[in-house]
């Protein structure tokens, strides 16, 4: 996939324009994680998780980025009401950014790029529901994760470790 990713732009929930490379303030060594997250979903709870690998990472250089969509009806009609939800409801730090279409003619430009990578199935294209997963790797490779598996899973969590300096 290359560097080229943290360079394609998309917007905060202000509205203002933005990329990975700008919300990792230029470290391009750091670990992503980018999930297509939704409030009314079933997979919602993997909020909590996603805030303890925040947490349980920050420090070494790993970030989770949440972008929302209502691609499958199941997203608040707001910025507003999304950071609410996310900070009142699960205590949310991580960046989640403006709400965006995963899948269409009007995909965001960072998702048709994401959305190239299979995931262990060799599931590539479409995204398949909320709570996708990509870990964005330093230099650019990205791992693919299915709705399901869960954020803490150990497949995940020995990606981010083995990425990480110590």
């Amino acid at each position: 996939m290359g560097t080229e990713i943290y360079d394609i732009p998309f917007r905060r929930m202000d509205g203002s324009a933005t990329s990975l490379a700008q919300v990792l303030d230029g470290h391009r060594d750091d670990v992503v994680l980018v999930v297509n997250v939704a409030s009314r979903c079933g997979l919602t709870p993997q909020y909590a998780a996603l805030e303890e690998l925040q947490e349980r990472y920050r420090e070494r250089g790993f970030t989770v980025v949440g972008f929302p969509s209502n691609q499958f009806l199941q997203e608040l009609g707001s910025n507003e009401a999304i950071a609410d939800f996310c900070s009142t409801t699960y205590g949310v730090t991580f960046p989640v950014m403006d709400r965006i279409r995963v899948n269409g003619r009007r995909t965001a430009p960072l998702y048709e790029l994401l959305k190239k990578t299979a995931d262990a199935s060799g599931h590539e294209g479409r995204i398949r529901w909320n709570f996708e997963k990509f870990l964005v790797l330093p230099g650019g490779t990205v791992q693919r994760y299915e709705p399901r598996t869960v954020p803490d899973d150990p497949a995940i969590v020995e990606q981010i470790e083995a990425h990480l300096p110590r």
